[in-house]
C-alpha cells in the first residue's frame, strides 16, 4: 500500500511600495495595495477559482480523493479584501470534510529563526483566523518555505503538533528515502518529508518540453508513483498550489493533468489518497532524523540562502528583529501590524543576489527590478519605524 499526500501553499504577501528617504517620518503606510489587489485578482483569475472548482468537482466524483493546504493571514486577508469569491470556493473545500487545512505563520515569516515568541505568537493568530473563516482547528503544522530543524520541531510539539511537514532533502536523508515517516531525535512529533523529485516533476519541469519526461501525463505520473509500492508508505506531494494555472498555464494542460490524476492513481488497488494527519495517524516512524541546522524547499541548496545570505538580507533581518521589545512595548497595534508584515519572508527574498540556476524563481512577482532597490524600500521603511517609536 502506498498513500498520496497533496499538499498545496498558498499565499500572497502585502508588497512593499518604492518607499523612499522623503517618506520616512511622513508617511506610514508601507504597501503598494494597488499591486496586491491587481495580483491577487490575477492569481484568483488563472489559478485559485479555476483550481477550486476543477477540485471541488474532483472531491464529488472521487469519495476517496483528500488533500490539503496551508493558506497563510496575509493570503486570507486579502482573499477577504480583494476576491471574496475565492474565500467562499476555500471553505466550501473545507466543508466536505475531505479537506484538510495545516497551520503555519500568520505572516509567513522567518520568526522561527529570529524569535521563537513571536513565531508562537503569529502561529497562534493563524489558529485563529482559521477558526473564525472555517470552523476548524488543525493538527498539523507546515513553517514558512517549510523551514525545518530539530529546534522548529520542538516549538510545533509545545504548542500541540501531532506531524509536522519538511523538505525530503538529499543531504539530510542520505541513502534513506522521503517516502516513510519519520521523527525529529528531539521532539515526539511525526516528521513528513517532501518527495520533491515527483513534486517538482509536476511544480517546476510540466511545461518544459527539454526535460525527458514531458508532456507529463496522469498515466506517466501514476507510473512513477506506483513504483514505490513495496519500497515506501507514504508520497508526500507538496508544492505552491499557484502551480496550477499560474505557474504552469492553463494551456499547458495542467488542469487536464490533476482533473484525470486521481482516476489514475486509484486504479492501482493498492494506492490511496490520504491528509497529513491522517498519514500521521497510520504510520509509525521508521526512524529518526537529526537536523540541526534549518533546511527548506527553497532552490537547489535547500536552505536558508535565498532569504539570509547576503549582508542586506542580514542587515534588515537582524535590524527588524532587534525592534520587537521597543514595537511591542509601544503597544501602537497599527505600527505591530506594519512591523509584523515588514516580517513577511518575500520582502527578504526580493533582496536575493542569487542570479543562476535560481534566477528566474527570485524575479517572480517581484516588484522591485533589483535587489538593492527591494532593500532600500525596506530599509527606509524600518528608519520610519524606528523614528516614530522614538516619538
Amino acid at each position: 500500500m502506498v498513500a498520496i499526500c497533496f499538499y498545496f501553499q498558498v499565499h500572497q504577501p502585502y508588497r512593499l511600495r518604492q518607499y523612499s528617504l522623503f517618506d520616512i517620518g511622513n508617511n506610514d503606510h508601507y504597501e503598494d495595495e494597488a499591486k496586491n489587489k491587481a495580483i491577487m485578482e490575477k492569481v484568483a483569475h488563472k489559478c485559485y477559482i479555476p483550481a477550486n472548482k476543477l477540485f471541488l468537482s474532483m472531491l464529488h466524483s472521487h469519495p476517496d480523493l483528500k488533500i490539503s493546504y496551508s493558506i497563510s493571514g496575509t493570503a486570507l486577508e486579502q482573499m477577504e479584501k480583494y476576491s471574496p469569491e475565492t474565500l467562499s470556493l476555500f471553505q466550501q473545500l473545507v466543508a466536505t470534510g475531505r479537506v484538510e487545512l495545516l497551520n503555519e505563520t500568520y505572516y509567513h515569516s522567518l520568526s522561527s529563526i529570529f524569535s521563537p515568541q513571536e513565531f508562537k505568537e503569529q502561529v497562534q493568530m493563524h489558529r485563529d483566523i482559521i477558526k473564525r473563516l472555517f470552523g476548524v482547528t488543525p493538527s498539523v503544522f507546515r513553517n514558512t518555505e517549510l523551514i525545518y530543524s530539530n529546534h522548529i520541531a520542538m516549538l510545533a510539539e509545545e504548542m500541540g503538533y501531532k506531524a509536522i511537514l519538511a523538505e525530503g532533502a538529499d543531504h539530510i536523508l542520505g541513502w534513506r528515502s522521503p517516502n516513510f515517516v519519520y521523527k525529529p531525535t528531539t521532539a515526539n512529533i511525526k516528521l513528513l518529508l517532501k518527495n520533491y523529485r515527483l513534486s517538482d516533476d509536476i511544480a517546476f519541469r510540466f511545461s518544459n518540453r527539454d526535460w525527458a519526461g514531458w508532456p507529463l501525463t496522469a498515466e506517466k505520473f501514476t507510473d512513477w508513483v506506483n513504483q514505490a509500492n513495496g519500497s515506501g508508505e507514504v508520497i508526500n506531494l507538496f508544492m505552491d498550489y499557484e502551480t496550477i494555472g499560474e505557474h504552469q498555464w492553463a494551456e499547458t494542460g495542467i488542469f487536464h493533468f490533476f482533473h484525470h490524476l486521481p482516476e489514475k492513481v486509484l486504479s492501482h488497488p493498492d494506492n490511496l489518497f490520504m491528509t497529513p494527519s491522517e498519514v500521521a495517524e497510520k504510520f509509525d516512524p521508521v526512524g529518526e532524523l537529526d537536523i540541526h541546522h534549518p533546511i527548506s524547499w527553497a532552490d537547489i541548496e535547500r536552505d536558508l540562502s535565498a532569504w539570509a545570505s547576503n549582508s542586506m538580507q542580514l542587515h534588515a533581518l537582524h535590524s527588524l528583529y532587534n525592534l520587537e521589545g521597543a514595537v511591542k512595548k509601544k503597544g501602537d497595534l497599527r505600527m505591530i501590524e506594519n512591523w509584523r508584515k515588514l516580517q513577511t519572508s518575500d520582502n527578504f527574498y526580493y533582496m536575493c543576489t542569487k542570479w543562476f540556476s535560481d534566477g528566474d524563481v527570485h524575479k517572480y512577482f517581484n516588484p522591485f527590478d533589483k535587489p538593492h532597490n527591494a532593500f532600500t524600500s525596506f530599509i527606509n521603511a524600518y528608519h520610519d519605524m524606528v523614528l516614530r517609536l522614538k516619538d
